[in-house]
């Protein structure tokens, strides 16, 4: 049987990063990692240059049944600790929107970052080991592996959530969890495309692949100003992304088309100026062409000239341009799904250390816990800034 002082499961971005802080604290770390490779989400992030923080990060952006329990990890270590730990490995990087912060070049330097700081701390990774058991006594926890033994005074959980299935993600962290008497809050994917019924989806099938910025709101008020992206199974883009996590099935969420510009104001304008402009043309100005095309076969734009639209018709194309009511059909889940909502119940845990409060050396760090960020970098900042809080602890 092998002894280490901490055994950390899942070779992600919470447990690698995890496992450098507490290995360079002079602690013998065993990683662990049922997959071929260590960080393979971090690598498909950001579209292969992964999304690593972002500049606004603070607790509104998170979504957890305690908004308070995130505050003193992202307190503690911040998103500018995380970019003065980039810069220091020589990893050139630029902000793209709304704060979100990416590798100039790939994903990979990130996972090579937290291997080097891994190695720093002399962590033993072990890739393709299945845990096949955990138990716990006076000395600690005893972990039965694919061929082997290990023994630690401290398990930590960074196993991750749901989301993506293809990448390894399994319900492992949640079963240990409700093995030793914790909590776990139902779990539903976030951060996902809506699918549309069959009649809709039909009617928008030809918007395929166009893109419109959008302001969008659920029905609790939560409401994202960000691009909303038609795909042949339904609606996507940054605004359904951010607006799936508050959305519950059954509810509709409504979508101004046009939130840079008061189209009832554009239309009066475009009349006056060109009083025998046909209305689709006019909309065309302001509105993609296959969009509008696509709303006059849905009996929302008339066929007609700009002279002939009467006050009752402006007012109905108005409505339904800046506050078209739509109800998902669901979601395309956690397949595609970048996060998991819901997890382990953080009012088991202590903010300060992640320490399972009533089992004593039982930690639980990144997605695994119910703490989920907005898209565009809150994700990954919450790993770091719970991976250190826990290291700090170990």
């Amino acid at each position: 049987m092998e002894k280490f002082d901490v055994i950390i499961i899942g070779a992600g971005a919470a447990g690698l990063f995890c496992a450098a802080q507490a290995g360079q604290r002079g602690k013998r770390v065993l990683l662990l990692d049922n997959g071929k490779k260590a960080g393979r989400k971090i690598l498909m992030s950001g579209g292969g240059r992964c999304n690593f923080t972002n500049l606004h990060t603070e607790p509104a952006a998170y979504l957890s049944q305690n908004p308070h329990f995130c505050k003193s990890a992202l307190a503690r270590y911040t998103q500018w600790d995380f970019i003065d730990l980039v810069n220091r490995h020589g990893i050139a990087w630029h902000e793209k929107t709304l704060g979100q912060l990416f590798c100039d070049d790939s994903a990979q330097q990130i996972v090579d970052l937290l291997l080097k700081e891994c190695e720093i701390g002399k962590v033993t990774l072990r890739l393709r080991s299945e845990v096949l058991s955990v138990s716990r006594d006076e000395a600690g926890y005893t972990l039965e592996l694919n061929g082997s033994v290990a023994q630690a005074e401290k398990l930590v959980i960074a196993s991750g959530g749901l989301s993506m299935p293809g990448l390894g993600a399994t319900p492992f962290g949640y079963k240990i969890a409700g093995q030793f008497g914790l909590t776990v809050f139902p779990t539903r994917a976030g951060l996902v495309p809506f699918t549309l019924h069959k009649p809709l989806l039909e009617q928008l099938k030809t918007l395929s692949g166009v893109a419109v910025p959008s302001l969008m709101s659920a029905e609790d008020g939560t409401i994202f100003k960000e691009a909303l992206l038609f795909t042949h199974r339904g609606l996507s883009g940054p605004a359904v992304l951010q607006l799936s996590s508050y959305w519950q099935p059954g509810e509709f969420v409504t979508i101004n088309l046009s939130p840079e510009r008061d189209l009832g104001d554009f239309i009066n304008q475009e009349r006056k100026a060109h009083p025998n402009q046909s209305l689709k043309n006019t909309l065309a100005k302001v509105l993609p062409r296959r969009l509008v095309e696509c709303l006059q076969l849905l009996s929302s734009v008339p066929e007609c000239t700009l002279k002939q639209l009467n006050s009752r018709q402006q007012g109905e194309l108005v409505e339904a341009l800046h506050r078209w009511r739509v109800q998902p059909n669901g979601t395309e889940g956690y397949r595609t799904a970048e996060v998991t909502l819901g997890g382990v119940d953080t009012s088991v845990l202590s903010s300060k250390t992640m320490e399972a409060r009533d089992v004593p050396g039982l930690y639980f760090i990144g997605e695994v816990v119910d703490v989920t960020g907005w898209l565009g970098g809150y994700n990954f900042q919450w790993a770091w800034s719970s991976a250190w809080a826990c290291a700090q602890a170990l």
